[in-house]
Order: structure tokens, then C-alpha cells, then sequence
């Protein structure tokens, strides 16, 4: 039985946070503090350097605590969790960008990152040079970078600077080069980040093919994304990050239905502590969960989603509506509805609804409403009394078959699945 090609064994990463103090009020208490400067910064610096059972939790954060799994050849793990929950700690642990505090990884491989934009590029450098030293920094001859150098300048598309030192690319273009240079060169471990987001979709489209093919010729790949469609489409397991420890690893189905229970914590939250503005309202959003009762946090393609508004009546109200508009992950509106007028009651009452869509033909991917309660339509015009957006986050998930065909919708087919077009006799099609 061969060997994982990584090994991870109790990994951690503290940081310290640094401690305000407060400054000296008088002229005698600042040449006190003057004096005593030096022996201060010594006693900070050994904090900075030193984590132990003594260490003071409260100027301590553990990005990263007893993290353990390992990674089999030709496997492509997808690394997701909230902001914050240590992944891109993780994979600047591995590939040696800073070092643990506790515990060791072991990779057995040459490794090729692509983290923050630029991470990895010489800015003083052009990005004819810049390939090179990424190619020599792997250990590769310069005969084996100019095999891969055509394909590397074909793919990134900026054949016109690449004699432009890199400091005078945009972020975009950084991207370009540093995925594709990432990509082609011949490493045994890609370890890619959400730094993909930065470029624009037709090259995100095209790294997801790239990707796909790297998976399928046997390379490992560790790959970052918020991107749940993404997740399910490439990795074939999944390991779900949560306050600096592992809350799962698996199926990739399984990781993403998880990760969205996680981001429900949220979603239930008590809606009267979030900020509206300045409204005079007659009714207020109090309680938003998607899913009714019994959530389904990832839905499958087709698959009804269910939400549960309840709105405390401020004033007397006899009637209101609510509407919504569902954004993408990317803040792009995908839609909007307004309900028939619903009953309301008296002052301080409540009143709950659960409101289905059933033919919503979403694509497969990561979504969020925003949701106002009102009265009135687009049609007549609309007053509306209170308003919250990014709430209650959901994802669509593609229907895969067990060998491994797309069943039923691409995320890059866009955001909606349209009926069947009728057809008709002659050149005429009715959409």
C-alpha cells in the first residue's frame, strides 16, 4: 500500500493579538514610560515567540488547532468553511509559506501554490522571468520549463507583456500567469486558493476545465473555494473547516450539506440586532429561516426551497405583503417576487408564513436572499416597512450519477434552466 502523498498530524497555528495599553497622562508618566520602553518591548518580543500552557489565552488566536487527515495520490480534496475558519492558514502551512506552532505536515512531492495574487512573483521581475524561477524554485531544469513555457503564455493570454515586469500587471493579469504557470509546470501537489475570483468568468471557466483535467491525470489537488457547484463539479472529497478544526472530511456532498448548516447558525440569528436604517416601520422582520422546519441546507437541482418569515406587527395592519429578490454568491440579483396580499393582525402580534418555491429552475450554486415586508406591488407601487439583505444563505447542488455524469445542470450554464423551447415548422423556434 503506498504511502499518502500528504500526511498532517496534529497541526496548529496561534497568532498573538496585540494588547492596547493605555498611554501615559502626565509628563512625568511619559518619561517613566520612556525608561521602562526597552524592557517592555523584550517582554513583548518573547511573547511574540514563545506559546506554551502558560501562554495568556487572551492575547492568543488559534487560527489552526490539532488539524490531522491525509491526502492519497490523484485525489482532489475541496477545503471550504466560514471566513475565518482556517483554511488559507492551512495551506500556507503547506506549502511553507510560514511554519507551524505545533504538529508537522509531510508532502510527498514537489508543490505548486497558487495563494494570494502575486505571492510567489518577483514584482521587480518580468513575467517571462517570473515563469522561470517559479519552474527553478520547483526544481525543474531550464529545458523542462521551455518545454511547458508555450503552453503556459497560450494559456494565460498576455502574450503582449510578458517582457512587462509584473509589478505593472493588474490583478487579473497576475492571475492569469500565476494560475497558468501553477497549472502547467510539473509539481505533484496543487494547492489553489479563492484567489480564482479575482479574474473574469470566461477565465474562472476555463481554470475549472484545467483543473479538471489536472485532477484526471493524477496529480493531487487541494483546492479553497465558496464556491459550493464548484466544490461538488471537481473534488471527489471534501474536508470542511470550522473555528480551526476539522468539522468534517468525506464526501463532497455530505461536506457541502454540512458547511451549510454551519452558515445557518447565522441565518437564524436574532434579526431585531441587525441594523435597517432609519424606517418608520409597521411591521418588522423578525425570524428568516430557509428550509421550514426539518432543513434541507443543500437542495438538489429541481427540488423545492422553503422559507420561514415571521414578522412582528408594530401597529395595527390589516393586510401586508413580503417580497424578495435571490442574489447569487457574487451579489449578482437573479430574481425578485412579491406574494398576494397576506392577513396581518394588532400591535405587537405576530405573524408567521412559509412560503415554497417550487419551480424556481435555479442553477446549481451558492445563493442568499433579500426580503421586505410592505404593502402594495410592482405593479400599483410598493411602500415597503423593513428590508434585510444577505440572509438567508442557501446552496443548489447538481444531480451527479454514481459514474460520475452530470445529470441534470451545469454551473456555468448560468443561473436559471429554462423550459424547453417549443418548436415549430420552417427557421422559426419560440422561446
Amino acid at each position: 500500500m503506498s504511502l499518502p502523498i500528504i500526511s498532517v498530524e496534529k497541526l496548529s497555528k496561534a497568532y498573538r493579538i496585540g494588547i492596547r495599553e493605555e498611554g501615559a497622562t502626565t509628563l512625568a508618566g511619559a518619561a517613566v514610560g520612556a525608561l521602562k520602553s526597552p524592557f517592555k518591548n523584550f517582554r513583548r518580543l518573547r511573547r511574540l515567540n514563545t506559546f506554551g500552557e502558560a501562554s495568556d489565552e487572551a492575547d492568543t488566536h488559534w487560527a489552526l488547532r490539532d488539524v490531522s487527515f491525509e491526502v492519497a495520490e490523484g485525489e482532489v480534496v475541496g477545503i471550504i468553511g466560514r471566513n475565518g475558519a482556517g483554511k488559507s492558514t492551512l495551506l500556507k502551512l503547506l506549502s511553507r509559506i510560514t511554519e507551524p506552532t505545533s504538529g508537522r505536515a509531510v508532502l510527498r512531492g514537489r508543490v505548486s501554490s497558487l495563494l494570494e495574487v502575486g505571492t510567489g512573483f518577483h514584482p521587480e521581475l518580468t513575467g517571462r522571468e517570473n515563469v522561470y524561477l517559479n519552474g527553478t524554485i520547483l526544481g525543474m531544469t531550464k529545458r523542462e520549463v521551455e518545454r511547458k513555457f508555450d503552453e503556459i503564455v497560450e494559456f494565460s493570454g498576455i502574450e503582449k507583456f510578458l517582457d512587462t515586469p509584473i509589478k505593472r500587471y493588474s490583478s487579473g493579469m497576475t492571475v492569469r500567469l500565476a494560475f497558468a504557470v501553477a497549472a502547467h509546470l510539473e509539481s505533484e501537489i496543487l494547492i489553489i486558493d479563492e484567489v480564482l475570483a479575482v479574474g473574469d468568468v470566461a477565465f474562472q471557466r476555463k481554470c475549472m476545465g484545467k483543473v479538471q483535467e489536472i485532477g484526471k491525470s493524477g496529480r493531487s489537488i487541494l483546492l479553497v473555494s465558496h464556491n459550493m457547484a464548484s466544490v461538488q463539479s471537481l473534488a471527489t472529497s471534501c474536508l470542511v473547516l470550522n473555528k480551526g478544526g476539522i468539522a468534517y472530511q468525506g464526501d463532497t456532498t455530505t461536506g457541502v450539506t454540512l458547511y451549510g448548516s454551519l452558515n445557518e447558525t447565522r441565518d437564524h440569528a436574532d434579526l431585531s440586532e441587525i441594523s435597517r436604517g432609519e424606517w418608520k416601520h409597521l411591521s418588522q422582520l423578525a425570524e428568516l429561516r430557509n428550509f421550514d422546519v426539518s432543513p434541507e441546507e443543500c437542495v438538489p437541482f429541481g427540488s423545492p426551497i422553503y422559507l420561514k418569515v415571521r414578522v412582528h406587527l408594530k401597529g395595527d395592519l390589516p393586510e401586508f405583503r413580503i417580497s424578495a429578490t435571490i442574489f447569487r454568491s457574487d451579489s449578482v440579483p437573479v430574481g425578485s417576487w412579491f406574494t398576494a396580499p397576506l392577513p396581518g393582525g394588532t400591535a405587537g402580534s405576530d405573524v408567521e408564513i412559509i412560503l415554497k418555491f417550487a419551480e424556481h429552475r435555479l442553477a446549481p450554486g451558492s445563493y442568499y436572499f433579500a426580503v421586505a415586508t410592505g404593502i402594495g406591488d410592482n405593479d400599483s407601487g410598493h411602500q415597503d416597512f423593513d428590508i434585510l439583505s444577505n440572509i438567508g444563505h442557501f446552496q443548489v447542488s447538481p444531480e451527479v450519477s454514481a459514474d460520475g455524469y452530470l445529470m441534470t445542470w451545469a454551473h456555468n450554464w448560468g443561473p436559471i434552466a429554462f423550459m424547453r423551447p417549443s418548436t415549430a415548422s420552417g427557421n422559426v423556434e419560440n422561446v
